[in-house]
């Protein structure tokens, strides 16, 4: 009897397995190989990433550079870095024939000193759209081409929405512009990760009103991009550099905040020359000490 009972489980066991291999033939179907499958069946994904110019903020990040196919956010005050460590992700897919967009919201690009980071402004895609609708929807034509390889844009703060550019100045516009990231993050997320396309934006911060506890930085755009980037980078100025007298650099700390690709929260330094961009000899000295193969001892290194 006992078993006869056990066969009884098992045939419906059977049935149901089949339903749900008919369903899932049906949804490959439907939505194409690799729309769902076991997890068994999934290969080992390895993480496609592109340097950042600077070996310490590729250590920090993990991968060795800004993960392909993500959304990522890097954020901080006022010339703390953000462009210049874009425009260097922009050399270093260019170095390796990638085709590379720059969506120039804020109409501040400089092409000279693009060129001096490493830049290819011959072959960069660059627009200087009049809403930020048009420069998201820009995005998204781009990313559909599945040609793209990094688009940076510059910045989340400069993304005015068509009703905002046509209202008064004095006009109450609340929750536009987190309205229009929002939507468009959700579209980009899926596309970006089919493309293999690396979306990144470049984004300010501000204070929070009335702040008492806590950080009251924030930054603009809402909820949408914290939540969807998959990589977020904050970038901060301790200290200026000079050659006598005058300021010619600033060395900048970044915090990944945020990480889906690697462990978050580790910080990196580096030296960013005003002419040059990211210091390389700086930045490989700094390097070799953190990792023990350049010992210091006194004014010498060994």
């Amino acid at each position: 009897m006992s078993k006869e009972k056990k066969e009884l489980k098992k045939e419906p066991e059977k049935r149901g397995n089949k339903v749900l291999d008919s369903a899932i033939e049906d949804i490959k179907t439907r939505f194409g190989e690799g729309a769902i499958m076991r997890l068994s069946e999934t290969n080992k994904v390895n993480v496609d990433a592109i340097p950042t110019g600077s070996i310490a903020m590729d250590m920090a990040l993990g991968v060795g550079g800004m993960p392909r196919g993500r959304i990522i956010e890097v954020y901080g005050a006022e010339s703390s870095g953000k462009t210049t460590l874009c425009l260097h992700v922009v050399a270093e897919a260019q170095k390796k024939g990638g085709v590379c967009a720059y969506i120039d919201a804020e109409h501040a690009m400089d092409p000279d000193y693009a060129k001096r980071l490493g830049v290819n402004t011959n072959d960069l895609l660059i627009s200087q759209p009049d809403s930020g609708e048009h420069a998201l929807q820009i995005v998204e034509t781009l990313v559909n081409t599945k040609n793209v390889d990094v688009i940076v844009v510059d910045s989340v703060a400069a993304l005015t929405p068509q009703r905002e550019i046509e209202g008064e100045i004095g006009d109450q516009h609340m929750g536009l512009q987190a309205r229009m990231m929002s939507q468009a993050c959700r579209k980009l997320s899926a596309i970006a990760a089919k493309s293999n396309t690396m979306i990144i934006f470049i984004n300010q911060t501000r204070m929070k009103i009335g702040m008492v506890f806590g950080n009251p930085e924030t930054t603009p755009g809402g909820l949408a991009l914290k939540f969807y980037a998959s990589v977020r980078v904050n970038l901060a100025r301790t200290a200026q550099i000079k050659s006598g007298d005058e300021i010619v650099g600033n060395r900048v700390k970044a915090k990944v905040v945020k990480n889906k690709v690697a462990a978050p929260f580790r910080v990196a330094e580096f030296d960013i020359y005003y002419n040059e961009g990211i210091s390389k000899s700086g930045d490989a000295l700094r390097a070799g000490l953190a990792s023990g193969a350049i010992k210091q001892v006194g004014n010498t290194f060994t």
